[in-house]
């Protein structure tokens, strides 16, 4: 009996095992079957929401792309501020196109250090800025660099970008540029995001500030939220999706037997589709690379990549041209590098030790040296160089060749020397003959004086007494007197018409009108007119060429002498007045003849434009140039009292001006 028992376990143990094992079979399938669906489900939703995420990623980028592309146009601007000579239309010129492109600017406007507008483009600037738009500007003048003010103005939820304007180290203003936020989001989300996405710019406290919905309001399923890191500003742009969660299939059973019969075949498409495409992929990016090599080969412009710690890692074909080095000499070079001049060893090694703590100066000018020798000048941009991360790995140059720019300008110079020359060369032809008339009355009272004192020594050898010289005396004192009214009138001319390269020095406007007084003496008395002169006491110097100014003085005069010849002999009083206006030395010159048209003022300043037969028509287009090379302006007006004013003003020097002139030249 116990032998049988015995046999009877192993029976039941093999009879339960073969029924347990298809039921496990069946449960396994079946839970197969339910999860697989399942499985598909949470996959498809984590592939909805890292999606999401991605394509936030690429609004955020194209929305700071859009403001760093506006804030880039705005230091451009600031730049062309600070620049001497650049007109105000320009800049409102500039300002209006920059709004016109970029639709989500309201306003731009430009601030002096009190906060008032000095040009403004779209609507006026209130008189009272927002609290946030008063904390941006204030935060922007302390740091030097540009700031985001929080959003303000509920209801249009505005927000302003302040950049401070910094002359001679010193705070000169700022620039304000409003954006609308709904109008920024507008401009910067695609469509086709916006038929699939509600996106939203929101405050620190979650407020919508600006939103774009086109496909109705969000579920709530699939959200994101990321930081637009604008100095400043606590913005962040947040994505809902009007999609929902997916849906599992009707019928699990037959949805998962279908599944399970077409998997190896799907599979197989799939992976065939997923080598098509990193092939594509691959070919597409060999493609890249050789046009990106190819256009690279074809730039003039030198390319040049260095890592955090100032090593090479890239070169182009042109800038190893530009320094006459190959790739593999430069590539992995850390400095001192071989194409610096031994000269400038000092200043390029300061410029590397701000690039290393990261205080790059974008445009620059320096010195290369060629392997030959040569010494080339070059411009260079640099510019951060950042990883698909956001972190900085090192910096791109850009370096062009100057040269041709350098002889241009050496060409310009000599030219605009010479044309000065010829102008004073011609002056003095006009007033040679009156130069030679001048010349003879103090020659012939020296000749006379002279003869009379001979002819007191004669006598008295003749009766042989002594000769008495309480008589020669004053005849000797006034030939001398004579003999340094010729000599005088020599020297003016002499140094006028001497040729020399400019030269700046302190120059005082009352001892340059009276070294040249007695050449404008010279042209007033062939027309007989009366010099008159009102030069204001106790007025600063200006910083420039004295010949320069001379000619300008001499120009402006003669021409209105010349003006004149018609009038009234009592009318004709030419006028030198000098005063000081605003930090400016103004110097005016006034006639009272015929006066200027309107349609010749429109060309008086033009080159080889002239109302005289005679005339080459360069004389107010050289004063002009002579005048903005010293950083002036050259203007004229009608005079009230009949005839014409020309004036000119200069930049009055001051002690912390020249401070700052002799700290630059210690540098």
């Amino acid at each position: 009996m116990k032998n049988h028992a015995l046999l009877a376990r192993p029976l039941r143990l093999g009879s339960l095992w073969r029924w347990l094992l298809p039921l496990l079979l069946v449960c396994l399938f079946l839970a197969v079957l339910f999860w697989l669906p399942w499985q598909a489900r949470q996959m498809e939703n984590n592939e909805r929401q890292e999606q999401l995420i991605a394509d936030t990623l690429w609004v955020e980028q194209a929305v700071r792309f859009e403001l760093s592309r506006n804030e880039d146009a705005f230091t451009g601007i600031a730049a062309d501020l600070a620049r001497p000579g650049t007109a105000t239309a320009t800049v409102q010129a500039r300002m209006d196109q920059m709004r016109k492109n970029s639709h989500e600017l309201l306003r731009l406007a430009v601030l002096d250090e009190q906060g008032r507008a000095l040009l403004t483009s779209g609507p006026e600037l209130p008189a009272t800025l927002a609290e946030p738009s008063r904390n941006a500007a204030e935060l922007a003048r302390k740091t030097g660099r540009g700031r985001y003010s929080e959003p303000y103005a509920a209801g249009q939820n505005l927000i302003d970008y302040h950049l401070p304007r910094i002359r001679n180290e010193r705070f000169a203003g700022s620039l304000v540029a409003t954006y609308s936020l709904k109008a920024l989001l507008d401009e910067t989300v695609p469509w086709w995001f916006a038929q699939d996405n509600v996106t939203s710019l929101i405050n620190r406290d979650d407020a919508v500030l600006a939103q774009r919905a086109a496909a109705g309001p969000g579920r709530g399923v699939y959200t994101h939220k990321r930081e637009l890191d604008l100095p400043g500003a606590n913005v962040r742009l947040a994505t809902d999706s009007v999609k929902d969660l997916p849906r599992l299939l009707p019928n699990l059973l037959v949805g998962s037997v279908i599944a399970l019969a077409l998997g190896l075949l799907v599979s197989l498409i799939a992976l065939w589709r997923h080598i098509a495409r990193r092939l594509a992929a691959e070919g597409a990016l060999c493609q890249q690379m050789a046009f990106r090599t190819a256009m690279e080969n074809s730039l003039v412009t030198g390319l040049r990549a260095r890592d955090l710690e100032g090593r090479v890692t890239y070169v182009n074909p042109a800038f190893c041209q530009l320094v006459g080095l190959p790739p593999e000499e430069l590539v992995g070079k850390a400095p001192p590098m071989p194409y610096w001049a031994p000269e400038a060893m000092a200043e390029y090694q300061q410029r590397l030790n701000k690039v290393l703590s990261g205080h790059v100066t974008p445009q620059f000018e320096t010195t290369f040296r060629r392997a030959d020798g040569e010494r080339i000048p070059v411009l260079i941009f640099e510019a951060p160089l950042v990883d698909s991360e956001g972190r900085q790995t090192g910096w791109m140059g850009s370096i062009l060749d100057i040269s041709d720019r350098k002889r241009v300008e050496e060409l310009n110079r000599q030219q605009q020397e010479k044309l000065q020359a010829s102008a004073r060369l011609a002056t003095m032809g006009e007033i040679s003959s009156m130069l030679a008339h001048e010349l003879n009355q103090p020659l012939a009272a020296i000749s006379s004086y002279t003869t009379g004192a001979l002819n007191l020594l004669a006598r008295a050898a003749a009766d042989g007494s002594a000769v008495d010289a309480a008589l020669l005396l004053p005849a000797l004192e006034k030939a001398g007197v004579q003999a340094q009214r010729a000599g005088q009138i020599i020297r003016s001319v002499h140094q006028f018409v001497k040729q020399r390269a400019p030269e700046r020095q302190l120059i005082d406007i009352a001892g340059l009108v009276d070294g040249i007084s007695t050449l404008i003496e010279l042209q007033a008395r062939k027309y007989f007119v009366a010099i008159r002169t009102g030069i204001a006491p106790g007025l600063p110097q200006v910083s420039a060429d004295r010949m320069m100014l001379e000619q300008v003085l001499l120009n402006l005069t003669r021409n209105a002498i010349e003006a004149m010849q018609d009038v009234a002999p009592e009318r004709r009083i030419l006028r030198i007045d000098a005063a000081i206006e605003q930090d400016q030395v103004r110097v005016a010159v006034s006639d009272h003849g015929h006066g200027i048209s309107a349609e010749v003022a429109g060309r008086l300043f033009s080159p080889f434009f002239s109302t005289k037969a005679e005339g080459m028509g360069m004389g107010l287009s050289i004063c002009r140039t002579a005048v903005e090379f010293h950083g002036g302006t050259l203007s004229h007006r009608d005079n009230p009292d009949g005839g014409t004013i020309f004036s000119f003003s200069l930049p009055a020097h001051t002690k912390n001006k020249g401070d700052k002139h002799a700290a630059h030249r210690g540098r």
